[in-house]
């Protein structure tokens, strides 16, 4: 099992941003397989959607560092790990600079980007972007275009979208892993499943530990993945291409143990083999208390 952690982002970390190469650093000495980071650009204070069925949105949500600067530092500092997106709210960019973006992590790191893409809950952050929140789908299936015709070769096709159009162009640099980064989408309605079967590598999905009840991979990984591999395989590709990198999004209650019990369960229970800990509700004391749960969840995980 691959286990991997958020990065100093947000939430009581973001006051400690200038920890954050040595929190990345350190987090691979302690064995971590991948790091991470979200993507957020406001928290509205009256929200029309709130957090996870909630009617307001977490103070640790306020701050967040731009997404790119955290997985640059962090691939300054890094050797082995992978670097993840969980998730880029793709459609709030243009896929041209997306690409770019991308492609240099790739670059920079030596071929360890893992691009996980979505469309996020937020109204008022589509709005504060400058994007139609009822467009969110339709631009995220044309920035996956945009993204394979960059990738894939020089020059790159003229492309003229619904959304974004560009001359056919030179477009470099290219990212090191071949044919591409591995995508990744997240999403759990029909359409979301639809598109990650048709033209994803894997999909994201996401624990909540909730005190008092019972983890069940079957529910929260093994069935979710299943229906995407049954649709990718009517869609006539392998289903054993598509596989799942598992979120824990620890609660502020979570304990070590509790943590620890899933990454097991996930890996005892389905054959996911990569799972990542988001700290940042857990990690409220800041990045040294982050490290020092790496730590605690690599011991007893290996």
């Amino acid at each position: 099992m691959r286990i991997g952690f958020s990065l100093p982002q947000y939430g009581a970390m973001s006051q400690e941003l200038g920890k954050l190469a040595d929190f990345a650093r350190q987090a691979e000495e302690l064995g971590a397989d991948s790091l991470w980071v979200g993507d957020r650009v406001l928290a509205a204070v009256n929200p029309s959607v709130g957090y996870m069925g909630t009617d307001t949105i977490p103070w640790q949500l306020r701050t967040m560092l731009d997404p790119f600067v955290a997985l640059s530092v962090a691939a300054g500092v890094t050797r082995r790990a992978l670097l993840g997106t969980s998730t880029l709210i793709a459609p709030w960019y243009s896929p041209l600079l997306l690409a770019r973006s991308l492609s240099g992590i790739d670059v920079v790191s030596g071929g360890r980007l893992v691009a996980g893409l979505g469309t996020g809950w937020s109204p008022e952050e589509y709005e504060g972007v400058g994007v139609p929140w009822t467009e969110r789908g339709a631009r995220l299936d044309e920035c996956l275009d945009v993204l394979e015709a960059v990738w894939a070769g020089d020059p790159v096709a003229r492309h003229a979208g619904r959304h974004y159009a560009f001359p056919a162009a030179h477009i470099g640099p290219k990212p090191v892993q071949s044919p591409r980064p591995p995508v990744y989408l997240s999403g759990f309605a029909p359409a979301s499943q639809r598109r990650a079967a048709r033209r994803a590598d894997g999909i994201l999905p996401v624990a909540v530990p909730v005190r008092g009840s019972v983890y069940d991979p079957a529910a929260v990984v093994g069935r979710p993945l299943e229906q995407v591999r049954r649709v990718a395989e009517a869609e006539g590709r392998d289903p054993a291409e598509i596989d799942a990198i598992l979120r824990v999004n620890a609660a502020p209650e979570s304990t070590v143990r509790e943590l620890v019990d899933i990454i097991l369960r996930t890996e005892d229970e389905t054959d996911v083999d990569h799972v990542f800990v988001e700290l940042v509700y857990l990690a409220d004391k800041g990045v040294d208390q982050a490290l020092e749960l790496v730590r605690q969840i690599m011991e007893l995980a290996r």
